[in-house]
């Protein structure tokens, strides 16, 4: 029998703080409770900081970022670009992460090169146990792209996939309703003249129209039948929120209006957007305010997306601005992401749940993690 104890903490429970210590046994959270930890026991001195359960991260894009390091460039050795992604992760106080792969796409080309190599890497990495967080699969089906459905169902019964979002990057609509923004995005890649421009926008209408419907139709299909959580992506019209309801989806992720957000969240859906929205003080592509449905009630979880840090800082950015208290904004980066897929065996610190625990501290007001366990064995 393996014992821990943590003392000297701030203890994060789900709906308030306390001043004790949390005893884990085998893995998993044996008790919590005030006042100083007895002895006899292995302690781990929290030097006076947080203990939070480890975060739960339902859409990253950090893994494409080391496999795909520059426009065009995929970096060959697709193991080593995991662990480095793998240590900026639980560095961020992340246990549980759902590791976002793109199936489908535009113009990056590279994005489909890796698409199967990377998770052949995922499960290599993970057979090695050589990971220190606990690695999960996100497939996101660009259902206007014809190719989807050949990408998709070859990596649709791999043990890892735990989570699908149906996407629609098509120009003029969801994310890119203002075209403009969709061209400078995608000039760091591509360039267009007006005409080719032009031409490229009806291209990719008529193929999202000839393909769209049938990619969402089969994906729902097998979802259901493999009872594997969905998400809809950059909702923005109620007809959207509509589609997603109708489609049996119970995420709705990065909507890009307010009003999509709202009409979700009341509508029983989680409501995800993202944790740098918070940080920045707005979206980078100037869609709906993560502030602003959090300040009206409608925010159901958070995500990185593109920065692992900024869920620790999101966090601690609602707290401090007085739009909710730390333990409201802890269960948007744990309990919450956890319940909308399932996993409702961490999350929270609470007797009989994993062991995934991070320790921190403020400096200057900045989140800090200073260690992290997963099951009970320190990782970080």
């Amino acid at each position: 029998m393996n014992e821990l104890v943590f003392d000297n903490c701030t203890v994060v429970l789900e709906h308030e703080t306390v001043q004790g210590h949390v005893l884990v046994r085998d893995g998993r959270i044996a008790a919590v409770a005030e006042g100083p930890a007895p002895q006899g026991v292995a302690h781990h001195d929290c030097e006076g900081g947080y203990l939070i359960p480890g975060l739960v991260e339902l859409h990253t894009d950090n893994l494409e970022r080391h496999l795909i390091p520059r426009p065009k460039v995929v970096w060959p050795m697709a193991e080593s670009a995991f662990f480095a992604h793998d240590a900026e992760i639980i560095a961020a106080g992340i246990t549980t992460v759902f590791d976002a792969l793109s199936v489908g796409e535009y113009h990056d080309k590279g994005r489909i090169a890796m698409l199967g190599g990377a998770v052949k890497a995922l499960n290599a990495c993970k057979e090695s146990d050589r990971l220190r967080a606990d690695h999960l699969l996100h497939l996101r089906c660009e259902v206007a792209d014809p190719r989807m459905q050949d990408l998709f169902f070859p990596l649709s019964d791999d043990p890892s996939l735990h989570l699908v979002s149906l996407m629609d990057h098509t120009p003029g609509q969801r994310q890119w309703r203002n075209t403009d923004t969709y061209r400078t995005y995608y000039s760091q890649i591509i360039t267009w003249t007006d005409d080719e421009f032009s031409r490229m926008m009806d291209d990719l209408k008529a193929r999202r129209d000839a393909c769209a419907d049938d990619n969402a139709a089969s994906v729902v299909s097998f979802c259901h039948q493999r009872h594997l959580p969905m998400a809809s992506h950059d909702d923005t019209l109620i007809e959207h929120v509509n589609e997603a309801l109708a489609n049996g989806i119970g995420i709705s992720e990065f909507p890009t209006t307010v009003e999509a957000a709202r009409y979700a969240a009341e509508s029983g859906m989680t409501v995800l957007m993202g944790a740098p929205n918070i940080v920045r003080g707005g979206s980078h592509s100037g869609n709906a305010s993560a502030q602003e449905v959090a300040e009206d009630g409608y925010l159901g979880a958070l995500s990185s997306d593109y920065v692992p840090i900024s869920l620790l800082g999101a966090v601690f950015t609602l707290a401090q601005n007085g739009t909710m208290s730390l333990p409201e904004a802890l269960q948007l980066v744990t309990s919450r992401p956890a319940d909308a897929v399932g996993l409702r065996d961490r999350g929270r610190i609470a007797e009989g749940l994993r062991a995934d625990l991070a320790v921190l501290s403020l400096v200057d007001n900045i989140p800090l993690v200073r260690s992290v366990w997963r099951e009970g064995r320190q990782v970080f």
